[in-house]
């Protein structure tokens, strides 16, 4: 469905099952619909519909947003959710691209199932079109494929490269054209075709367990960051900015963390990050607040500072209006944000696609769980199964990124990169 169609009425019905011990068992193996945290979460299988957004369907300038698609899709309706708990009911899953100027597609999926977990209860969730034949998917779990392997190595933007465009973007930065600016890199590879992408969610969720597992139109990853979460009137986010590597030991891990907690270039980072997130949700959410000093965050791999932001919602807005309004924050575009996206344009030679853009979920009365996609990896440019009827393999391609402020030294920024590549690299190798 595109934003200029009228949307299908819909019919949900959702009902408690008994406890489901393995939700990714009963995603697709080549086009998985995920998003997890700490084994509970959603399951999509199949599709009935949704939004589709990108080159190949341009919008016109009165073209409603993918709020005001979903809001309409979500009023016409028919809701039979006696379970009542996140994820339940009418959901799409979501993935956007992070520059509205990408070649990439921003969708939202309304999976024809979705098999759920919350804190030990389960559900399902059944979804069809009004008129339509479409046929049910089975609601079964199947069985892992082989474990399978990839590599990456260096693509458009190779080591001395990034170095090169943070010492340019530096240099921007002290002449006054602005005050911080996220550069990525990107590496790239191919994956065996028929691979079971599920392998590779199952070794980010187990391995990170504490961050947003998700997979939604092949892109797939583990991120630590969450853009916003809406939940029954509620707005929570968390802004991470600043970096380090964990240490080799535990004396050198509580070094790492302490010199993070006081480096003045990371908290001045932080500052922008923070306060971009603040002055977006301002006119949308009252007691908005946040903690006075970022807390440092421990991943498997590194430190971030990481700072809370919770308040009320005072107004109608669901979480894709919220995705609207933070995105991008100065965590992954900088200060400020139209200088950041030209320096950003300017320097980075390829198009960043979904890395970076807001990816999560959204149910019928707006609520909804949106993570940045970070430590990720986009798996075909299409859906994944238009690469396994014409090919041996299937291409991959992945980024990361550090922001960049006056401060900032180029040999640091290319380490933080390689740091924010491994879980990818590690979970497709």
């Amino acid at each position: 469905m595109t934003s200029s169609r009228r949307p299908p009425q819909l019919v949900v019905e959702t009902r408690e099952i008994e406890h489901v011990d393995d939700l990714l068992a009963y995603a697709s193996p080549d086009e998985p619909l995920a998003w997890l945290r700490r084994g509970d979460g959603i399951i999509g299988i199949g599709s009935v519909g949704g939004y589709e957004r990108g080159p190949l369907l341009p919008a016109p300038a009165d073209a409603p947003s993918p709020a005001d698609v979903w809001r309409r899709l979500a009023t016409t309706a028919e809701v039979d959710d006696p379970v009542g708990l996140p994820g339940t009911g009418l959901v799409a899953f979501g993935t956007l691209v992070f520059d509205e100027r990408s070649s990439a597609t921003s969708r939202l999926i309304v999976p024809q199932a979705v098999v759920g977990r919350h804190r030990g209860r389960s559900w399902v969730t059944r979804i069809h079109s009004v008129g339509t034949d479409l046929e049910q998917p089975v609601v079964e779990p199947t069985p892992y494929g082989p474990h399978w392997s990839a590599t990456l190595g260096p693509g458009t933007m190779d080591p001395p490269a990034y170095q090169a465009a943070v010492r340019a973007a530096v240099e921007a930065i002290r002449a006054g054209e602005l005050e911080k600016v996220v550069l990525a890199r990107d590496l790239v590879g191919t994956i065996p075709a028929g691979a079971d992408l599920r392998r590779l969610v199952r070794a980010l969720a187990h391995d990170y367990p504490d961050t947003w597992t998700f997979a939604v139109d092949g892109m797939i990853g583990a991120s630590p960051e969450t853009l916003v979460t809406v939940s029954r009137g509620v707005v929570t986010a968390r802004v991470l900015a600043g970096t380090i590597p964990r240490g080799t030991d535990a004396h050198d891990d509580a070094e790492a963390s302490a010199s993070l907690a006081h480096s003045d270039k990371d908290l001045g980072e932080h500052r922008f990050a923070v306060q971009s997130v603040l002055d977006a949700l301002g006119p949308h959410v009252s007691h908005l607040r946040a903690d006075p000093e970022p807390f440092t965050l421990k991943l498997p791999n590194l430190w971030h500072l990481a700072t809370d932001v919770a308040g009320d919602l005072a107004d109608h807005a669901s979480s894709l209006d919220l995705v609207a309004t933070l995105h991008p924050t100065a965590a992954v575009a900088g200060t400020p944000t139209d200088a950041a996206l030209d320096a950003i344009r300017r320097l980075e030679p390829f198009d960043r696609g979904r890395y970076a853009g807001p990816v999560g979920w959204v149910d019928g009365d707006g609520n909804g769980e949106w993570a940045i996609a970070l430590r990720c990896a986009q798996i075909g440019a299409a859906p994944v199964r238009r690469y396994a009827e014409y090919t041996d393999t299937i291409p991959v391609v992945a980024h990361a990124g550090a922001g960049i402020v006056a401060a900032s030294d180029p040999e640091s920024e290319l380490l933080e990169t390689r740091v924010k590549f491994r879980p990818i690299v590690d979970a497709l190798a």
